[in-house]
């Protein structure tokens, strides 16, 4: 159902069973899919893909432009994927040509009120970002992140996948895959365990990923010797991942 109140493009694309709420304004350059619900009040501004079965509640601002001083009016972009749930004051901006000239969200993923989704920022699957989580530019999230709320991320961090973020924490470097920080500076204080106990990781590889976390952070290395002593020890796909980002990160990571 579109409310005959709401105010839509005429070259906005809207898939079959959309539902927009009244006051509601989708702009030109949008692509709605199929069995997406917009309640009221929400601005949906182009060049903007939006997939299949995403709820977007009320005063959401989706697709502006990126708050950059250098942005020009360049024709950027914003891609959200399928079953995603944004709540309330969500504000999500296009990229910047400063980098791929888009923002990326995934899937089913929960977004919760008054979240802050900069230019360029790419989101993976199945995270969860509770109320007022920060992101700045160019921020990457993998998959089943969960950023507590008032969590602030520095522009360019990278935060692998399964990491938890305590309320309030304060992130100016890469958070590893896996581990649990809080603080301002954000520190690391252990493994997610309970986090890969419930994605149903085995006991074997749990007992694998704590004796990673010890040589990372207990072992007094740099990172370049915890590197290779993880290398030696690495028996399972959840470790070289870990290796994997760790050899990719260019800001260092929280320790």
């Amino acid at each position: 159902m579109i409310d005959a109140r709401a105010v839509i493009d005429s070259s906005a694309i809207i898939g079959e069973g959309v539902s927009i709420g009244p006051f509601s304004v989708i702009g030109a350059d949008v692509e709605l899919g199929d069995g997406t619900w917009v309640g009221p009040h929400v601005v949906i501004q182009g060049p903007t893909r939006i997939g299949r079965d995403n709820r977007i509640f009320q005063f959401s601002s989706i697709g502006d432009e990126p708050q950059d001083k250098k942005y020009a009016g360049e024709n950027t972009r914003l891609e959200i994927g399928d079953r995603n749930t944004i709540r309330e004051y969500v504000t999500i901006s296009r990229g910047t040509i400063q980098d791929e000239g888009v923002t990326r969200i995934g899937d089913d993923n929960w977004i919760m009120t008054s979240v802050h989704i900069a230019h360029d920022c790419i989101i993976g699957n199945q995270t969860i970002f509770a109320n007022n989580a920060t992101l700045a530019g160019h921020v990457t999230i993998a998959d089943h992140v969960i950023l507590g709320g008032f969590t602030l991320v520095h522009q360019f961090c990278a935060i692998g996948e399964y990491a938890f973020t305590a309320m309030g924490t304060a992130i100016g470097k890469d958070v590893p895959p896996y581990m649990m920080v809080s603080g301002n500076p954000a520190r690391t204080h252990g493994l997610n365990s309970e986090g890969l106990k419930r994605s149903g990781v085995s006991i074997e590889v749990l007992s694998e990923l704590k004796q990673a976390y010890k040589i990372l952070y207990r072992s007094k290395q740099n990172l370049d010797k915890a590197i290779e002593a993880l290398e030696q020890q690495a028996s399972c796909d959840e470790s070289q991942q870990l290796i994997c980002f760790l050899k990719k990160t260019s800001r260092s990571i929280v320790r």
